[in-house]
C-alpha cells in the first residue's frame, strides 16, 4: 500500500529521518509510534504531500485513495449529518446527475449509485455519528453550535465515512471521551483496508494495530503484532546491542592497552600499528535508544483531618441550566477516584466544582481546614506565556525562590537542565503539560484534579505519570479517556450520568461492557403501543423509499460479497491455482480478508436497514 524508500528529511537544519525505508502492507493497521519530537506526524506530512521529502519517495499504491481528517474543523449552517455526506463527493455529484434524471449515461450512474452502496450512505453515517457522541437531535444542530472539539469529532466522523485505501489518524482520541474512544476501537479493528495510527495510548494501540511502525533516530522499523509486542521485542534488541556494545568496547580498550605500552618501542611498533587499524576497523554499531523517562515527582502533601471534602444536595450548573444535581459524595485522602460519563454529562463541571473554580447553586460544600487542590485542565497551557521559559514562570509565582530552588522544582516535574531555559514556544506539548503540573503543585496540594491530563504525553511520560501519581500522598480526581491510567491509578469509579454523580460499581472493563450493551439496546427499533393508522406524509413516503433501496442495495452487497468469497474459498482449496500466472497464496489470502472484512460490513449495513425500517413503523415494510 505505502513504499517507502530511502527518505531523508530535514527540519530547521535538523536530520528527522536519515535515508530510511519501510514498506507498509495492504491490509493493515500499522501504529505509528516513537518519542516526542521523534517526526511521527512529520511523517504522515510527508505522505499526504504537505511538506517535500528531501531525498528518497514516498509512493502510494497507484489508484489508492488517502484519508487524513482535516486540521480545520467544519463549521457552518451544515448539520453534522449533512458535513458528513458531503464528505463523499463522488456520491453527492452522482445523485446530483440521478436526480436530474437525463444523460445518456444515467444507467451507468444507478450502477455506480449501486456500487459504492450510496443509497445505504445516510445510516452508514449517522451510525458513525452516533458512535462518536451525537445523538439524533445532535446530528441536525448546525455545526456552528458545537464547540471545536466536538466538529473535530465531525471531521474524524467523515474520515471514516470515506473508508479511503489509506486512512492516517493522529492521536485520533485526544478529542474523545472515554466512551467514543471505546466505540472508534471497535469500529477501528474492523477497518476494512489499511490504517496508520499516532496514537500514545497503549491500550488503544493494543486493542486496534497488527503492526507498529517505530520512529526512532532518524529510522524507521515495522514489528509485526500488537503494541506490547513490539516493545517486548525492541527491549530485547537493545539488551542485544548492550551487549554487543560492551564486547566492542572491551575488545577496543584491548587493543588500545597494547598501542598505549608498546607504540613507542621500536620492537613493538609494526604490532602497534596494526592494532591501531584494527581499532579503526571496528564498524561502528547502532546507538542504543535512551528512553530519557522523566518522572514526575509530586510533592508530599501536609496531612489534614478527614474528610477532605463533603458534598451535601448539591447541585451546580452555569447561567439558568443546572447541570448537576442530588450530589451527596464524600472525598478523603487516600481517594483515587476517575470520572467516567459521556462527554456533556458534565464531568469537566464536576471537577470545576471540586477545585472550587465553580460555585454551587444549592446544597453545601464542605472543606477541610487548610485543603489546597490542584487543578490541571487543558486551558491551562493556553495560558502559558509562549515568549517565557519555565524557570522565568516557576520565579513569577515564587519570587523569593533562589534560582537552585526553582530548578530543583522543575527537575520534579521532568524540565531540569537545559529545558528550564527553553522559551514555552519551543517546547513539545508533553513538556508544557510538565511546567503546567509544575505550576498546579507549587502548593503542595492534598487534591490533585485532573482533567485530560496525558493529551500530550507520549509512553514514557505516561508510564512516569502513572508512577508520580501513585507514589503521591494525596488524592486524586481523575478524568481521562486513556483506560491504561484509569486503571493503574484510579481504585474507584464514579459515573457522572442523568444530572447527577454517583459510585459506581465496578471497574473500566465492566463499565465498558455497560456501554457496550447500552449501545446494544440503543441500536434495537423501540417498541411502541398501537396507534390508530395514519396517511404519510410525502416526506416520510420519500424516507421509506430510501430506506426500501438502501435494503435492498444491501442484500444485494451481502449476496455479491458473499458469492466472491466463496470463490477465493474454492481458489484457496484448489492446488492447481498456484503457479499460474504468478498467483501465490498470500495473494488470494490478503484478497479473501478484504471480502470478508467487507461482507461482515455489509452485513452490518443491512441490519442497519432493516432496522431502520422495524422503527419506521409497519408502511415502511
Amino acid at each position: 500500500m505505502l513504499r517507502i524508500t530511502h527518505l531523508t528529511f530535514r527540519y530547521g537544519g535538523r536530520l528527522v529521518f536519515d535515508r530510511t525505508s519501510a514498506h507498509v502492507p495492504a491490509g493493515h493497521r500499522v501504529g505509528l509510534v516513537g518519542r516526542n519530537g521523534a517526526g511521527k506526524t512529520t511523517l504522515l506530512r510527508l505522505i499526504t504531500g504537505e511538506l517535500e521529502a528531501d531525498g528518497g519517495e514516498l509512493a502510494l499504491r497507484r489508484g489508492a485513495r488517502l484519508g487524513v481528517i482535516n486540521q480545520e474543523p467544519p463549521g457552518g449552517s451544515a448539520s453534522p449529518l449533512e458535513a458528513v455526506l458531503a464528505a463523499d463527493r463522488e456520491r453527492a455529484r452522482l445523485l446530483a446527475r440521478a436526480d436530474a434524471g437525463d444523460g445518456h449515461d444515467l444507467d451507468d450512474v444507478h450502477e455506480r449509485l449501486r456500487a459504492i452502496d450510496a443509497h445505504a450512505a445516510p445510516a452508514r453515517a449517522a451510525a458513525i455519528l452516533a458512535g462518536l457522541g451525537f445523538d439524533a437531535v445532535a446530528q441536525a444542530r448546525p455545526l456552528a453550535s458545537f464547540s471545536g472539539g466536538w466538529r473535530m469529532r465531525v471531521g474524524l466522523a467523515a474520515a471514516l465515512f470515506l473508508e479511503p485505501d489509506l486512512l492516517l489518524l493522529d492521536e485520533p482520541t485526544n478529542h474523545l471521551d472515554l466512551e467514543a474512544s471505546m466505540w472508534l476501537e471497535t469500529f477501528l479493528r474492523r477497518y476494512p483496508r489499511t490504517l496508520i495510527i499516532v496514537s500514545h495510548d497503549r491500550h488503544f494501540l493494543n486493542a486496534v494495530v497488527d503492526r507498529v511502525l517505530h520512529v526512532d533516530q532518524g529510522r524507521l522499523t515495522l514489528y509485526e503484532g500488537d503494541y506490547d509486542a513490539f516493545e517486548r521485542r525492541r527491549a530485547a534488541e537493545q539488551e542485544r546491542l548492550a551487549a554487543l556494545h560492551n564486547q566492542q568496547e572491551t575488545y577496543r580498550k584491548h587493543l588500545q592497552s597494547f598501542v598505549d605500552r608498546f607504540r613507542y618501542k621500536a620492537s613493538k611498533a609494526r604490532q602497534a600499528q596494526s592494532r591501531l587499524k584494527a581499532i579503526a576497523r571496528l564498524e561502528p554499531l547502532a546507538e542504543l535508544t535512551e528512553e530519557h523517562e522523566r518522572h514526575f515527582a509530586f510533592p508530599e502533601p501536609a496531612e489534614l483531618a478527614p474528610p477532605l471534602m463533603v458534598l451535601d444536595k448539591v447541585s451546580v450548573g452555569y447561567g439558568e441550566r443546572t447541570v448537576l444535581a442530588r450530589l451527596d459524595l464524600r472525598l478523603d485522602a487516600d481517594d483515587r477516584i476517575a470520572l467516567i460519563g459521556a462527554n456533556g454529562n458534565g464531568k469537566t463541571t464536576f471537577a470545576r466544582l471540586l477545585a472550587d473554580r465553580l460555585a454551587p447553586r444549592a446544597g453545601e460544600v464542605r472543606r477541610a481546614r487548610g485543603l489546597k487542590i490542584g487543578y490541571f485542565a487543558q486551558d491551562l497551557l493556553a495560558e502559558l506565556d509562549g515568549q517565557g521559559s519555565p524557570f522565568v514562570h516557576v520565579q513569577g509565582r515564587r519570587p523569593t525562590w533562589r534560582a537552585e530552588q526553582v530548578r530543583a522544582w522543575l527537575g520534579r516535574f521532568g524540565l531540569g537542565g537545559d529545558f528550564a531555559a527553553r522559551a514555552v514556544i519551543d517546547l513539545s506539548g508533553g513538556e508544557r503539560t510538565r511546567l503546567a503540573l509544575a505550576l498546579v503543585c507549587l502548593d503542595a496540594p492534598q487534591l490533585l484534579v485532573l482533567d485530560e491530563p496525558t493529551n500530550h504525553l507520549d509512553m514514557a511520560a505516561r508510564r512516569g505519570l502513572v508512577d508520580g501519581l501513585n507514589a503521591y500522598g494525596g488524592a486524586v480526581v481523575l478524568v481521562s479517556h486513556d483506560r491504561d491510567l484509569v486503571d493503574l491509578v484510579a481504585d474507584r469509579l464514579w459515573l457522572v450520568a442523568d444530572g447527577t454523580v454517583a459510585p459506581f460499581d465496578g471497574d473500566i472493563d465492566g463499565y465498558r461492557d455497560l456501554v457496550l450493551k447500552t449501545r446494544q439496546t440503543a441500536d434495537e427499533p423501540p417498541r411502541s403501543e398501537p396507534h390508530p393508522p395514519r396517511k404519510p406524509s410525502q416526506a416520510e413516503r420519500a424516507r421509506i423509499m430510501a430506506l426500501r433501496r438502501a435494503l435492498r442495495d444491501a442484500e444485494a452487497a451481502v449476496e455479491r460479497l458473499g458469492k466472491e468469497q466463496a470463490r477465493l474459498d474454492a481458489r484457496l482449496a484448489d492446488p492447481t491455482t498456484y503457479g499460474r500466472d504468478g498467483v501465490t497464496f498470500a495473494d488470494l489470502a490478503q484478497q479473501r480478508s478484504v471480502v470478508a472484512a467487507r461482507l461482515a460490513q455489509a452485513e452490518d449495513h443491512w441490519l442497519a436497514a432493516q432496522a431502520a425500517i422495524e422503527a419506521a413503523g409497519p408502511d415502511a415494510g
